[in-house]
């Protein structure tokens, strides 16, 4: 019962934090919905780029991985780090001078709308279908395991699996739909101490 409590205090705070960061931001205008309004500090970058790369897939899926088959399931995940500093020091800074935000805008300029409309509803399918719903079943089963949900609500397990995807899918949805980049950057700042101090 103490970890699910202090799960949700947890939780909640991380939300008061960011609503009240967040509360007065305008996000009528893309720049200040997707680059928080060029606001944030490099601690804040920083975490949120773990954080973003961090999730169950890593957090259940890949220790799992690597217990059955060994470490080398991880070398995706050491590269991955090479490559955001590759990323950040050579490519960055040409879409910061181009102020491209993202992706879609990117293949914008460098062809034409017609590909960044299908290229921006190819990745959407993507992430829609290929990444979401093993982060949601595997967060799913971490929340589950972790909390006893099935007991705590009187479910089965297939049934707490459903609960709790839906919960974990709307409570991301909320933090990243209302709050922007900004919501999500200090959110993932601030879970990522509470990871680091916690474990």
């Amino acid at each position: 019962m103490f970890s699910l409590f202090s799960f949700i205090a947890f939780t909640g705070l991380v939300a008061t934090i960011s609503y009240f960061k967040t509360r007065d931001d305008d996000h009528a205008h893309g720049r200040s919905y997707f680059l928080a309004g060029n606001m944030l500090t490099g601690w804040v970058i920083a975490g949120s780029l773990m954080l973003t790369n961090l999730s169950t897939e890593q957090l259940i899926g890949l220790n799992g991985n690597a217990y059955t088959h060994g470490a080398q399931v991880m070398a995706w995940e050491i590269i991955a780090a090479f490559a955001m500093v590759v990323m950040a020091l050579f490519f960055f800074p040409r879409y910061w001078k181009g102020q491209i935000t993202t992706v879609p805008e990117f293949l914008e300029r460098r062809f034409d709308k017609q590909t960044r409309r299908f290229l921006g509803a190819v990745f959407l399918i993507s992430i829609f279908t290929n990444f979401l719903p093993f982060v949601l079943y595997s967060g799913a089963i971490g929340m589950n395991t972790l909390f006893g949900v099935p007991d705590l609500l009187g479910v089965s397990d297939g049934a707490a699996i459903w609960i709790m995807v839906w919960a974990i899918g709307i409570a991301g949805g909320i933090y990243a739909i209302f709050g922007g980049l900004k919501a999500v950057a200090i959110s993932d700042s601030i879970n990522g101490i509470g990871l680091m101090i916690g474990g």
